[in-house]
């Protein structure tokens, strides 16, 4: 008398056929329609991702945040925080239809180069997990002539997302030197500003919210290319500009508006007019008026004094000197720092005005010469001292170098 064979309830292999025959209330399934059909779920998950849990920061965490890398700049650090938290909360909390809708609340900086205006969008952007990506304005031109359209902006800010339109809708762009784009001059010309005024008029309809119609991989739009849909209403643009030269705008405004019982405004320290800017101001600079009203925060950023660029060097935790110190490490070599040898890279980077970005060129001056001869050596300990940072600039390579 023969047994009933047992075979695989899928693919009807026989259990002879087959290393694994796994036996259920009612049928078998076997190791290879297992694989397969873990194969089927793992392409599923894919193609439906879970939707990420976004975490809403208080505007007091989004600030504490950003006291661990930027030094200074409290006002800024401030009206960003409540900038970002209102926006991020329309995202969180979905508006009834019929309920008042809030609009968004774009943030435009201005300050001088290396003060930190760059570094505070993309600290926001890496703490809260969402999509980043930094423009700069003067690449920008109308739709129709060399370079590029405004919509290549998306397109960075796609990519860096994974192409997840999702992820995407709710990014930050930093548009930075957006002061480049103003209007040349208040005369209307016979010639198109197609750098200036017509890269501002294209940027309304991203600022504002539409549906932009992005080609994936940059470049210029093409009949053949598919293009991507996206919905710019919940994206978050930071422009940032040093606005060279708004300072005289602000001052005439000011000293004109002095007249009667408020002379004292007008003995105001020349590097503290920016504290005193409105949007009044950026139209004088060259920018649109449409342009304007979707920037509804404005805030500046202070010039670097010697105190701040000192603390730069040593407090944030990405601070240039635990940079090197952690550059050199990895060659073994203990690299020090005397307050004398950083005192001098201040007073450096003050002269220079630069500001935060002068003290990564000064510190790749003092430091090119050991960090070319001392990998592979003998020696494993290097002291940066007054002495040898002088001895960087005055070309003498040997001067008040200390190594054991």
């Amino acid at each position: 008398m023969s047994s009933t064979p047992i075979n695989c309830s899928f693919c009807g292999r026989a259990k002879e056929d087959v290393d694994v025959l796994i036996a259920g209330v009612t049928g078998h399934i076997c190791g290879n329609c297992i694989e397969q059909a873990d194969n089927i779920l793992q392409e599923e998950r894919k193609d439906t991702p879970e939707k990420a849990d976004f975490q809403l920061k208080l505007p007091k965490e989004i600030k504490a945040h950003l006291d661990e890398y930027v030094i200074g700049q409290e006002e800024a650090k401030k009206t960003i925080s409540v900038g970002v938290y209102n926006h991020f909360k329309r995202i969180v909390y979905p508006i009834a239809e019929d309920a008042v809708e809030i609009d968004k609340s774009n943030v435009i900086l201005l300050g001088e180069t290396g003060t930190g205006k760059t570094l505070i969008a993309r600290t926001i952007a890496r703490m809260l997990d969402v999509p980043f990506c930094i423009a700069d304005a003067t690449v920008l031109t109308e739709a129709g002539y060399v370079g590029e359209d405004v919509e290549s902006v998306l397109s960075r800010l796609l990519q860096s997302a994974d192409f997840d339109v999702e992820r995407t809708e709710r990014g930050i762009v930093f548009i930075d030197e957006i002061d480049k784009i103003a209007r040349k001059s208040d005369n209307p010309s016979i010639t198109r500003d197609v750098s200036g005024e017509g890269v501002q008029q294209a940027l309304l309809k991203l600022l504002e919210g539409a549906e932009v119609s992005v080609p994936p991989q940059g470049g210029r739009k093409h009949p053949e290319q598919k293009l991507i849909t996206i919905n710019t209403k919940n994206i978050l643009f930071v422009c940032g500009g040093a606005f060279s030269g708004i300072e005289k705008i602000i001052e005439r405004r000011i000293k004109r508006s002095s007249i009667g019982y408020q002379q004292e405004i007008a003995h105001i320290d020349d590097e503290s007019y920016l504290q005193y800017a409105a949007h009044a101001d950026l139209k004088s600079f060259g920018l649109i008026p449409e342009l304007i009203g979707r920037f509804p925060v404005l805030t500046h950023l202070k010039p670097l004094d010697a105190s701040a660029l000192r603390r730069i060097l040593t407090e944030p935790k990405n601070a240039l000197c635990k940079q090197y110190i952690q550059l050199f490490a990895l060659d073994g070599i203990e690299l020090k720092f005397e307050a004398s040898g950083l005192d001098y890279l201040v007073e450096k980077a003050v002269e220079y005005k630069l500001g935060a970005r002068g003290l990564r060129s000064i510190m790749e001056a003092v430091l090119n010469e050991a960090m070319y001869e001392m990998p592979g050596g003998e020696k494993k300990k290097l002291i940066i001292n007054r002495k040898f940072a002088e001895s960087r600039f005055s070309g003498d390579k040997n001067s008040g170098l200390r190594v054991a």
